[in-house]
């Protein structure tokens, strides 16, 4: 045998040896952590799933959360003086409420996390909590007040973050929200900090980064209320451009893969209305509302009954929102945007241009911008709605989302003002970013572009 042959069985012995050190170490491995008998350890409880979870910002089961409330009720009757358990029942009744659009337990979840902090005031999970129960409760500033609060006492804990990011955009604080993604980011990795990275990505008007942050985020994530929570968000993406079958393929297999992700069944509901499925949509709709009722949802099913000439039904569906944004209110939510909303289009625009002032005055966001902007249109301000319809659109401004209806509203305001070009343009991009964004607004869109028709080559240039 020559030296090359030689040295070839050496290199092969070599592997050989090497991939059996490794095998015999995964192996001992497993016996290791084996108990005796061979069977592999228990999973985690529905109680621990839900504490990893709601510890972590990610949405949780429904079952797995109302485990971990029994048992921390339980823990907390026992021992009073446990801020611990006390942080994790509040936290657990905030993703509750969240989960269930049910703004009854805000007060529940309110008590346990002052009762954790009444029994230890430097307590940066109850901070954290009420930070995320501002947030839910849309106090954007209380939120930022209690984000701060944690991330004195905590300030390299990632979880502290994904709050005060969600507080900095709701009161329009982009460069904020920037600095506090890179720090974000800087501590952590993960399907979590993808899914908020993707979340101000869709702010900033980047899409197609935000879309592969959420398909990379669902890839990784853990548990199925956690991956659907991002497929759902996926789909909302995908509406958003106008892509309806991807936006309907990404609600169909969140809804497959937790039933209870009642956000997909209201986004199913948005895209089979788009795709002239009527029935199938108002179906869907129902679905999402018979467990999840946010108004906002409710607005949307009374627009598309109302654009199928079905008035009547619509007024039902009007009521509940008004009914749920008094329930939210009860309880200490702030619901003013979509009752701005609705006011402006089915009710009184002047209270509709006063509630969303002071709403601006509180939280001067993108979508407020773009709310204020329209019901001072619909109120016939149309010089003073310009620079919020300008702010809304306009990414130097702030406004980087590519909304549809955000660029129907500027529109609108520009044609009620004779800026025919700019109106144009920008009923243009609404129906090119979606032509089915509204069943109510995109038809009325595409009504006021064919009445500008062409731009005249007599009249020459024209203003914007």
């Amino acid at each position: 045998m020559d030296d090359k042959a030689r040295a070839h069985r050496r290199r092969i012995r070599r592997r050989v040896l090497l991939a059996s050190a490794a095998g015999g170490t995964a192996l001992a491995g497993v016996l290791v952590t084996l108990p005796w008998g061979g069977q592999a350890p228990p999973g985690p409880t529905p109680q621990e799933r839900a504490l990893a979870a709601v510890t972590s910002g990610v949405p949780a089961a429904l079952p797995d959360l109302e485990a971990l409330v029994r048992d921390r009720e339980r823990r907390v009757r026992e021992r009073p003086r446990d801020a611990r358990a006390w942080a994790e029942l509040g936290a657990a009744r905030v993703e509750q409420g969240r989960r269930l659009a049910d703004p009854r337990y805000w007060p529940r979840a309110e008590k346990a996390l002052r009762t954790s902090l009444d029994v230890r005031k430097d307590n940066a999970p109850a901070l954290r909590a009420m930070a995320v129960l501002a947030n839910a409760r849309r106090d954007h500033a209380g939120a930022r007040t209690w984000g701060e609060a944690a991330r004195k006492l905590e300030p390299e804990r990632w979880t502290t973050y994904p709050p005060l990011i969600e507080a900095s955009a709701g009161l329009g604080d982009d460069e904020e929200t920037g600095l506090l993604l890179e720090k974000l980011t800087a501590l952590r990795e993960g399907p979590a900090v993808m899914a908020r990275t993707a979340a101000v990505y869709r702010d900033r008007g980047w899409r197609e980064d935000a879309a592969a942050k959420l398909a990379d985020a669902a890839s990784a994530a853990g548990e199925p209320a956690e991956r659907a929570a991002y497929l759902e968000r996926a789909g909302q993406l995908a509406w958003e451009r106008g892509d309806r079958e991807d936006a309907l393929r990404h609600f169909q297999e969140a809804v497959r893969v937790d039933p209870d992700q009642r956000a997909a069944q209201a986004g199913q509901g948005r895209v089979l209305a788009a795709l002239g499925r009527a029935t199938e949509a108002l179906s869907a709709y129902r679905m999402a509302l018979a467990k999840h009722p946010r108004p906002e949802y409710a607005l949307e099913l009374g627009e598309l009954y109302e654009s199928l000439g079905l008035k009547p039904a619509a007024e039902v569906q009007y009521a509940l929102l008004r009914e749920r944004v008094r329930l939210a209110s009860a309880h200490g939510g702030d619901e003013e945007l979509v009752l701005g909303r609705f006011e402006a289009d089915h009710g009184d625009p002047a209270a509709a241009v006063r509630r969303l002032r002071a709403e601006w005055e509180r939280q001067p966001s993108t979508e407020v911008a773009d709310a204020l902007g329209w019901a001072l249109h619909r109120a016939g301000e149309h010089e003073e709605a310009l620079p919020f319809a300008v702010r809304a659109t306009e990414g130097t401004k702030g406004g980087g989302v590519r909304s549809a209806l955000f660029a129907y509203h500027r529109g609108a305001v520009e044609r009620a003002l004779e800026r025919y070009g700019a109106a144009r343009r920008h009923l243009t991009e609404a129906l090119q970013i979606n032509p089915w964004f509204s069943p109510l607004h995109a038809p009325r869109a595409k009504e006021a572009l064919a009445r500008l028709g062409e731009p005249s080559v007599q009249a020459g240039p024209e203003s914007s």
